[in-house]
C-alpha cells in the first residue's frame, strides 16, 4: 500500500477523520474501531461462543461511559496504535485495514 495518513482529526459528530495521502478521506466511528480491534484479545473475543444466557456481563466504569478516542500514537510508518477511554489500548491499526473501515467521505479532485 502506498497511500498514507496526511492528517487526522476528530469531527463535530464525534468521529475520526483520517485524510490519505491519495487526497481519500474517511470517517471512522469511535465504536466501530473499538469493535475492529486487531488485537489478539479482541479476536479471541470475537471468534468464542457467546456467553451463556444466564451470566451477566460485569461492566467497569469507564466501560459505561460514552466511548472516545483517548490516543493515537504512529507505529513505524505502517500503523497507530489506537487507546480507547475504556482502557483498551493493544490495537495495532494499519494503514491497510484503516483503509478498509469508516465511510468514505470524498474524493478530491485533483489539482
Amino acid at each position: 500500500m502506498n497511500a498514507y495518513p496526511t492528517k487526522l482529526g476528530l469531527r463535530a459528530d464525534g468521529r475520526l477523520q483520517i485524510d490519505w495521502s491519495d487526497r481519500m478521506v474517511r470517517a471512522y466511528s469511535i465504536a466501530e474501531l473499538r469493535e475492529r480491534c486487531p488485537c489478539a484479545t479482541c479476536r479471541e473475543k470475537r471468534s468464542a461462543p457467546p456467553p451463556a444466557a444466564t451470566m451477566l456481563p460485569i461492566l467497569s466504569a469507564a466501560e459505561t461511559r460514552p466511548l472516545t478516542l483517548a490516543g493515537m500514537n504512529p507505529v513505524g510508518h505502517y500503523a497507530y496504535a489506537i487507546a480507547f477511554s475504556d482502557g483498551h489500548d493493544s490495537g495495532i491499526y494499519t494503514f491497510e485495514l484503516l483503509r478498509e473501515l469508516g465511510a468514505l467521505e470524498s474524493d478530491a479532485p485533483p489539482d
